[in-house]
Protein backbone atom coordinates (compact mmCIF):
# COMPACT_ATOMS: atom_id res chain seq x y z
CA UNK A 1 0.00 0.00 0.00
CA UNK A 2 1.29 3.35 -1.21
CA UNK A 3 -1.23 6.06 -1.80
CA UNK A 4 -4.92 6.73 -0.74
CA UNK A 5 -7.19 8.71 -2.57
CA UNK A 6 -10.13 10.09 -0.55
CA UNK A 7 -13.33 11.96 -2.41
CA UNK A 8 -14.79 14.36 -0.35
CA UNK A 9 -17.87 16.48 -0.78
CA UNK A 10 -17.07 18.41 2.62
CA UNK A 11 -20.29 17.32 4.14
CA UNK A 12 -20.78 16.13 7.31
CA UNK A 13 -21.72 12.82 6.35
CA UNK A 14 -18.00 12.43 3.58
CA UNK A 15 -15.57 13.62 6.98
CA UNK A 16 -15.90 10.24 8.02
CA UNK A 17 -14.27 8.83 5.19
CA UNK A 18 -11.65 11.49 5.44
CA UNK A 19 -10.91 10.63 8.98
CA UNK A 20 -11.05 7.06 8.03
CA UNK A 21 -8.47 7.86 5.23
CA UNK A 22 -5.97 10.16 7.30
CA UNK A 23 -5.82 7.19 10.09
CA UNK A 24 -5.21 4.74 7.36
CA UNK A 25 -2.30 6.48 5.71
CA UNK A 26 -0.91 7.47 9.01
CA UNK A 27 -1.10 3.77 10.39
CA UNK A 28 0.47 2.03 6.99
CA UNK A 29 2.97 5.56 6.56
CA UNK A 30 1.82 6.43 3.06
CA UNK A 31 0.53 9.70 1.39
CA UNK A 32 -3.14 10.86 1.33
CA UNK A 33 -4.57 12.61 -1.80
CA UNK A 34 -8.15 14.21 -0.81
CA UNK A 35 -9.76 15.28 -3.49
CA UNK A 36 -12.88 17.39 -4.24
CA UNK A 37 -14.78 17.63 -7.74
CA UNK A 38 -16.91 20.52 -8.50
CA UNK A 39 -19.30 20.15 -11.31
CA UNK A 40 -18.10 22.81 -13.88
CA UNK A 41 -20.14 25.42 -15.13
CA UNK A 42 -22.89 24.32 -12.51
CA UNK A 43 -24.16 27.96 -11.57
CA UNK A 44 -22.18 30.47 -13.91
CA UNK A 45 -25.27 30.67 -15.87
CA UNK A 46 -27.25 31.66 -13.26
CA UNK A 47 -24.80 34.11 -12.08
CA UNK A 48 -24.19 35.99 -15.53
CA UNK A 49 -28.29 37.18 -15.35
CA UNK A 50 -27.28 38.11 -11.59
CA UNK A 51 -23.94 39.68 -11.62
CA UNK A 52 -22.15 39.20 -15.04
CA UNK A 53 -19.19 41.29 -14.17
CA UNK A 54 -18.37 39.12 -11.32
CA UNK A 55 -15.94 36.52 -11.17
CA UNK A 56 -17.17 32.57 -12.19
CA UNK A 57 -18.60 31.25 -9.71
CA UNK A 58 -17.15 27.98 -9.94
CA UNK A 59 -13.89 29.39 -9.63
CA UNK A 60 -15.23 30.80 -6.23
CA UNK A 61 -16.74 27.55 -4.89
CA UNK A 62 -12.87 26.11 -6.12
CA UNK A 63 -11.04 28.51 -4.12
CA UNK A 64 -13.55 27.95 -1.20
CA UNK A 65 -13.51 24.43 -1.13
CA UNK A 66 -9.61 24.58 -1.77
CA UNK A 67 -9.68 26.30 1.67
CA UNK A 68 -11.75 23.80 3.48
CA UNK A 69 -9.55 20.59 2.18
CA UNK A 70 -6.25 22.84 3.72
CA UNK A 71 -8.26 23.19 7.08
CA UNK A 72 -9.42 19.48 7.12
CA UNK A 73 -5.52 18.34 5.71
CA UNK A 74 -4.30 20.50 8.67
CA UNK A 75 -6.19 18.68 11.55
CA UNK A 76 -5.17 15.13 9.62
CA UNK A 77 -1.47 16.36 9.78
CA UNK A 78 -1.89 16.94 13.67
CA UNK A 79 -3.60 13.67 14.09
CA UNK A 80 -0.94 11.57 12.63
CA UNK A 81 2.37 12.34 10.36
CA UNK A 82 1.48 11.43 7.18
CA UNK A 83 2.18 13.61 3.77
CA UNK A 84 -1.28 14.76 3.08
CA UNK A 85 -2.19 16.39 -0.87
CA UNK A 86 -5.30 18.37 -1.51
CA UNK A 87 -6.53 19.20 -5.21
CA UNK A 88 -10.04 20.57 -6.20
CA UNK A 89 -10.85 19.29 -9.60
CA UNK A 90 -13.26 20.16 -12.07
CA UNK A 91 -15.66 17.68 -13.90
CA UNK A 92 -18.66 15.06 -13.22
CA UNK A 93 -17.47 13.67 -9.74
CA UNK A 94 -17.19 9.93 -10.64
CA UNK A 95 -15.10 10.51 -14.00
CA UNK A 96 -13.16 13.17 -12.19
CA UNK A 97 -12.50 10.89 -9.26
CA UNK A 98 -10.84 8.27 -11.08
CA UNK A 99 -8.98 10.94 -13.23
CA UNK A 100 -7.14 11.46 -9.98
CA UNK A 101 -7.05 8.31 -8.68
CA UNK A 102 -5.08 6.96 -12.05
CA UNK A 103 -2.89 10.01 -11.99
CA UNK A 104 -1.48 9.50 -8.11
CA UNK A 105 -1.86 5.54 -8.88
CA UNK A 106 -3.77 5.33 -5.58
CA UNK A 107 -3.68 1.80 -3.96
CA UNK A 108 -7.71 2.72 -2.00
CA UNK A 109 -10.06 4.96 -2.69
CA UNK A 110 -11.88 5.90 0.02
CA UNK A 111 -15.84 7.66 -0.17
CA UNK A 112 -18.35 8.08 2.03
CA UNK A 113 -22.03 7.46 1.81
CA UNK A 114 -25.25 9.32 2.42
CA UNK A 115 -28.62 8.44 3.02
CA UNK A 116 -31.34 7.34 5.85
CA UNK A 117 -34.34 4.99 5.48
CA UNK A 118 -35.96 4.92 2.12
CA UNK A 119 -34.17 7.48 1.34
CA UNK A 120 -30.97 5.46 1.65
CA UNK A 121 -30.80 3.49 -2.02
CA UNK A 122 -31.13 6.79 -3.71
CA UNK A 123 -28.55 9.04 -2.19
CA UNK A 124 -25.38 6.19 -2.27
CA UNK A 125 -25.88 5.66 -5.36
CA UNK A 126 -24.61 8.89 -6.17
CA UNK A 127 -20.95 8.30 -6.05
CA UNK A 128 -20.33 5.18 -4.75
CA UNK A 129 -22.14 2.90 -6.56
CA UNK A 130 -21.50 4.52 -9.90
CA UNK A 131 -17.75 4.72 -8.66
CA UNK A 132 -17.68 1.06 -8.22
CA UNK A 133 -19.44 0.36 -11.19
CA UNK A 134 -16.42 2.39 -13.33
CA UNK A 135 -13.26 1.17 -11.74
CA UNK A 136 -11.39 -2.02 -10.73
CA UNK A 137 -9.69 -0.05 -7.79
CA UNK A 138 -9.74 -1.01 -4.37
CA UNK A 139 -12.66 0.76 -2.60
CA UNK A 140 -13.14 1.48 0.97
CA UNK A 141 -17.14 2.32 1.48
CA UNK A 142 -17.24 4.16 4.69
CA UNK A 143 -20.41 5.03 6.86
CA UNK A 144 -19.34 5.72 10.69
CA UNK A 145 -17.36 7.68 12.20
CA UNK A 146 -13.64 6.80 13.08
CA UNK A 147 -13.45 4.46 16.70
CA UNK A 148 -10.17 3.57 15.77
CA UNK A 149 -8.76 0.39 14.01
CA UNK A 150 -10.93 -1.98 12.10
CA UNK A 151 -11.65 -4.60 15.26
CA UNK A 152 -13.47 -7.23 13.49
CA UNK A 153 -13.72 -7.78 10.18
CA UNK A 154 -16.29 -10.36 8.11
CA UNK A 155 -14.76 -11.74 4.93
CA UNK A 156 -17.27 -12.79 2.19
CA UNK A 157 -15.56 -15.28 0.69
CA UNK A 158 -16.14 -17.30 -2.15
CA UNK A 159 -13.16 -18.71 -3.12
CA UNK A 160 -12.76 -16.45 -6.10
CA UNK A 161 -9.56 -14.51 -7.33
CA UNK A 162 -11.29 -11.24 -6.16
CA UNK A 163 -12.52 -12.65 -2.40
CA UNK A 164 -8.69 -13.31 -2.03
CA UNK A 165 -7.81 -10.28 -3.29
CA UNK A 166 -9.77 -8.64 -0.95
CA UNK A 167 -8.45 -11.01 2.10
CA UNK A 168 -5.14 -9.67 1.01
CA UNK A 169 -5.92 -5.93 1.19
CA UNK A 170 -7.33 -6.36 4.34
CA UNK A 171 -4.60 -7.60 5.79
CA UNK A 172 -2.81 -4.98 4.92
CA UNK A 173 -4.75 -2.83 6.25
CA UNK A 174 -5.94 -4.44 9.55
CA UNK A 175 -3.45 -6.57 10.66
CA UNK A 176 -4.89 -6.80 13.57
CA UNK A 177 -8.39 -7.22 13.17
CA UNK A 178 -9.63 -10.68 14.14
CA UNK A 179 -11.34 -12.40 10.62
CA UNK A 180 -14.61 -14.01 10.37
CA UNK A 181 -14.41 -15.66 6.71
CA UNK A 182 -17.78 -16.59 5.85
CA UNK A 183 -18.67 -18.51 2.74
CA UNK A 184 -22.58 -19.11 2.07
CA UNK A 185 -23.47 -22.13 1.41
CA UNK A 186 -26.49 -22.49 -1.63
CA UNK A 187 -27.33 -25.73 -2.85
CA UNK A 188 -28.26 -26.07 -6.81
CA UNK A 189 -31.33 -26.68 -7.68
CA UNK A 190 -33.00 -26.65 -4.00
CA UNK A 191 -36.01 -25.14 -5.09
CA UNK A 192 -36.30 -27.15 -7.97
CA UNK A 193 -35.85 -30.03 -5.68
CA UNK A 194 -38.56 -29.07 -3.27
CA UNK A 195 -40.79 -28.32 -6.05
CA UNK A 196 -40.22 -31.84 -7.52
CA UNK A 197 -40.77 -33.29 -4.07
CA UNK A 198 -37.90 -34.14 -3.11
CA UNK A 199 -37.36 -35.75 0.57
CA UNK A 200 -36.56 -32.62 3.03
CA UNK A 201 -34.13 -35.26 4.49
CA UNK A 202 -32.47 -35.90 1.48
CA UNK A 203 -31.97 -32.07 0.72
CA UNK A 204 -30.80 -31.54 3.95
CA UNK A 205 -28.35 -34.15 3.52
CA UNK A 206 -26.88 -32.52 0.36
CA UNK A 207 -27.13 -29.07 2.76
CA UNK A 208 -24.90 -30.59 5.30
CA UNK A 209 -22.33 -32.19 2.60
CA UNK A 210 -22.24 -28.98 0.86
CA UNK A 211 -21.12 -27.52 4.54
CA UNK A 212 -19.14 -29.60 5.23
CA UNK A 213 -16.99 -29.24 2.42
CA UNK A 214 -17.43 -25.42 2.42
CA UNK A 215 -15.10 -25.77 6.23
CA UNK A 216 -12.47 -27.79 4.78
CA UNK A 217 -12.24 -25.46 2.31
CA UNK A 218 -11.88 -22.58 4.61
CA UNK A 219 -9.94 -24.59 6.95
CA UNK A 220 -7.34 -25.23 3.96
CA UNK A 221 -7.57 -21.40 3.09
CA UNK A 222 -6.46 -20.50 6.38
CA UNK A 223 -3.51 -23.16 6.66
CA UNK A 224 -2.95 -21.53 3.12
CA UNK A 225 -2.64 -18.04 4.27
CA UNK A 226 -1.49 -18.28 7.86
CA UNK A 227 -4.12 -17.28 9.51
CA UNK A 228 -3.76 -17.20 13.55
CA UNK A 229 -6.69 -19.90 14.51
CA UNK A 230 -6.78 -18.03 17.60
CA UNK A 231 -7.72 -14.65 15.43
CA UNK A 232 -9.97 -16.33 12.73
CA UNK A 233 -13.47 -17.51 12.69
CA UNK A 234 -14.79 -19.96 10.07
CA UNK A 235 -18.38 -20.29 9.09
CA UNK A 236 -20.14 -22.00 6.23
CA UNK A 237 -24.06 -21.18 6.99
CA UNK A 238 -26.71 -22.11 4.33
CA UNK A 239 -28.99 -19.52 2.78
CA UNK A 240 -28.72 -16.41 0.59
CA UNK A 241 -25.57 -14.60 0.90
CA UNK A 242 -26.72 -11.38 1.84
CA UNK A 243 -29.04 -12.38 4.56
CA UNK A 244 -26.49 -14.56 5.95
CA UNK A 245 -23.50 -11.48 6.00
CA UNK A 246 -26.02 -8.92 7.28
CA UNK A 247 -27.06 -11.44 10.22
CA UNK A 248 -23.66 -12.54 10.98
CA UNK A 249 -22.34 -9.12 11.11
CA UNK A 250 -24.61 -7.98 14.05
CA UNK A 251 -24.12 -11.40 15.64
CA UNK A 252 -20.26 -11.59 15.51
CA UNK A 253 -19.90 -7.72 15.92
CA UNK A 254 -17.94 -6.90 12.87
CA UNK A 255 -17.01 -3.14 12.09
CA UNK A 256 -16.28 -4.15 8.70
CA UNK A 257 -17.63 -6.09 5.63
CA UNK A 258 -15.10 -7.54 3.20
CA UNK A 259 -16.50 -8.56 -0.31
CA UNK A 260 -14.55 -9.17 -3.72
CA UNK A 261 -15.65 -7.49 -7.30
CA UNK A 262 -15.37 -9.36 -10.68
CA UNK A 263 -13.57 -7.35 -13.32
CA UNK A 264 -15.21 -4.95 -15.38
CA UNK A 265 -17.33 -6.22 -18.64
CA UNK A 266 -20.45 -5.47 -20.67
CA UNK A 267 -22.54 -6.71 -17.91
CA UNK A 268 -20.89 -5.14 -14.88
CA UNK A 269 -23.84 -3.23 -12.84
CA UNK A 270 -25.25 -6.32 -13.30
CA UNK A 271 -22.46 -7.72 -11.42
CA UNK A 272 -22.42 -5.51 -9.09
CA UNK A 273 -25.86 -5.31 -8.35
CA UNK A 274 -26.11 -8.98 -6.58
CA UNK A 275 -24.58 -9.08 -3.18
CA UNK A 276 -22.28 -6.11 -3.23
CA UNK A 277 -25.09 -3.50 -4.19
CA UNK A 278 -27.55 -4.88 -1.47
CA UNK A 279 -24.42 -4.57 1.20
CA UNK A 280 -23.83 -0.90 0.13
CA UNK A 281 -27.74 -0.36 0.34
CA UNK A 282 -28.32 -2.02 3.69
CA UNK A 283 -25.38 -2.72 5.50
CA UNK A 284 -24.55 -0.12 8.04
CA UNK A 285 -20.81 -0.85 8.55
CA UNK A 286 -18.20 0.14 6.66
CA UNK A 287 -17.54 -2.27 3.10
CA UNK A 288 -13.97 -2.93 1.81
CA UNK A 289 -13.98 -4.14 -2.00
CA UNK A 290 -11.49 -5.23 -4.05
CA UNK A 291 -11.38 -7.03 -7.26
CA UNK A 292 -9.69 -9.58 -8.84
Amino acid sequence: MTRILAATDLSDASRHAVNRAGRLAAELGCPLHLTHAITPGLFDDIQRLLAPNAPPLSLTLGNDANRQLQEIAGELARAGDSAIDCRVVFGQPVDALLEQAEANAADLLVVGSRGEGFLRQLTIGSTALRLLRKTQRPTLVVKNPVAGPYRRALVAMDFSPAALAALHLLRQIAPQAELVLLHAVEIPFERQMHYAGVNSDVIQQYRTQAQMKAMQQLRQLADDEQMPETTTHLLAPSGNPTDLILEQVDIQDCDLIVVGKRGLHIVEELLLGSTTKHLLIEADTDILIASD
